[in-house]
């Protein structure tokens, strides 16, 4: 059974209870909550992700819940709580979803060990990744998400998520936050994609959660062999450019945008190296979606 397949009311039955299970890939959560407008938003983005029972070991169990007191009526907040502790400050009570997913963010960024984490959007196509590294602000979760509608598999748009043994990528399917102009720019790139409830006014100006394919979600399981690495830069009105970058500087700047490199140690410096061997990495600037997506797909063909 799907999320989806519930109904808003069941959704919440659940959140109120002892919680929604979600399967992401290589890392679980457990959500509980009391913010009823919450359900209908995780019913969107999350429609196509299988029911999960709120039962057994998760890597991130968090609650959002509303403070008590008067500040239920004036100016209402809702908080995040890990694992019983309150790691920031509460949001606008209207910015749930958010919320929500920053959370969980944050706490995998923090607790997520197990495996080398990336900064960057992961896409596969035929069994090859491509890996997308950037700094906020680069365009990556909007180029992420056009290429997960374009024919691509999405295994993330936060987390590279690198198997420490062979740096393998595995999947940390989550749904995709746009921002600002990006939730428009998908509107018209991916008319059928389903987009949920925008937010404005977060800290971040306005958001909104681009759901995961089923496709993607099908194979949550199915880990893929990097074969690009490609470091994008949105610029507006910029002709397409693709640039050629040496082995040791993508090492070094994967290296420097990851969440747990120097926590990890040999381990990481190892897994960055097995990945940078494997792949053809290159400077990507574009200022237009379906270039840039066309480009990549031609290019991660004459890789093979």
């Amino acid at each position: 059974m799907l999320i989806g397949e519930l109904s808003t009311s069941e959704v919440q039955a659940r959140l109120s209870g002892a919680g929604l299970g979600f399967e992401f890939g290589v890392a679980r959560a457990r959500v509980r909550s009391d913010v009823a407008r919450l359900a209908e938003s995780i019913r969107t983005v999350y429609s196509a992700y299988p029911l999960t029972e709120a039962e057994g070991f998760f890597d991130v169990t968090a609650r959002l819940a509303r403070p008590p007191g008067l500040r239920k009526h004036f100016r209402p907040q809702i908080s995040f709580w890990l694992d019983g502790e309150q790691p920031f400050e509460p949001f606008p009570a209207e910015t749930h979803l958010p919320l929500m997913e920053w959370g969980l963010n944050w706490a995998i960024a923090n607790r997520f060990n197990r495996h080398l984490l990336l900064h960057a959007g992961v896409v596969e196509r035929d069994g090859r990744a491509v890996l997308l590294p950037a700094l906020p602000g680069s365009g990556k979760s909007t180029l992420t998400a056009a290429l997960a509608n374009r024919g691509f598999r999405l295994l993330s748009d936060e987390f590279g998520v690198v198997r420490l043994a062979d740096a393998a990528l595995l999947p940390l399917v989550r749904p995709t936050a746009l921002k600002n102009e990006s939730i428009e720019v998908m509107r018209r790139f991916a008319p059928g994609a389903v987009l949920g409830p925008s937010f404005p006014k977060t800290r971040k100006g306005t958001v909104a959660h681009l759901a995961p394919r089923s496709e993607s979600v099908a194979k949550l399981a199915v880990p893929a062999r990097p074969a690009l690495i490609l470091f994008p830069n949105f610029t507006r009105d910029a002709e397409l450019a693709l640039e050629p970058i040496p082995k040791s500087r993508a090492f070094l700047k994967l290296s420097t945008n990851s969440f747990n490199y120097e926590l990890l140690g040999p381990e990481a410096f190892d897994a960055v190296t097995k990945l940078v061997s494997s792949c053809e990495c290159y400077r990507l600037r574009f200022g237009d979606l379906e270039e840039a997506v066309a480009k990549i797909g031609a290019l991660l063909a004459s890789s093979a």
